[in-house]
């Protein structure tokens, strides 16, 4: 059976440690007080936190909720179930999670797919907190 060109020999895995540095290589990753100036020039926020971690932590200001399952086709511009402000392969994303480190993946992933501008926040919602930076009770602005 052909295998994928993405794919690793199944004898050699390479691990979730080095598949994270593989994907940072080409992020320029962002603390959040530059996620936040981001915003403020149109950048997207998109938070793909699980609905119990958003209610743990609280809701991101300006952020749309995109669940992990669908963010590629949501945040495609040629997919036909884009949200409208996936307009272009020009968008500036900012991908957050509770840690950042599958935000990292996520943004790697929107990179492939010729969403250059696609990033993440060092630290994750985590860090957004531990900075000041304020978060609500909602409601959250969630695309399915």
């Amino acid at each position: 059976m052909p295998q994928s060109p993405l794919a690793k020999s199944v004898d050699t895995p390479i691990g979730v440690d080095a598949l994270l540095a593989t994907a940072r290589t080409d992020l320029d990753r962002l603390i959040p007080t530059e996620a936040r100036a981001a915003v403020a020039r149109g950048a997207l926020l998109v938070d793909t936190r699980t609905e119990t971690q958003r209610a743990e932590q609280g809701e991101l200001p300006d952020a749309i909720v995109i669940d992990r399952t669908v963010l590629e086709w949501r945040l495609d511009p040629a997919s036909g179930v884009n949200i409208p402000e996936a307009h272009s392969y020009d968008v500036e994303i900012v991908v957050v999670c509770r840690q950042g480190y599958s935000s990292s993946l996520a943004a790697a992933s929107l990179r492939q797919l010729g969403l250059w501008r696609a990033t993440d926040l060092i630290g994750g919602v985590e860090a957004w907190v531990a900075d000041g930076f304020p978060v609500t009770d909602g409601p959250a602005d969630v695309r399915r």
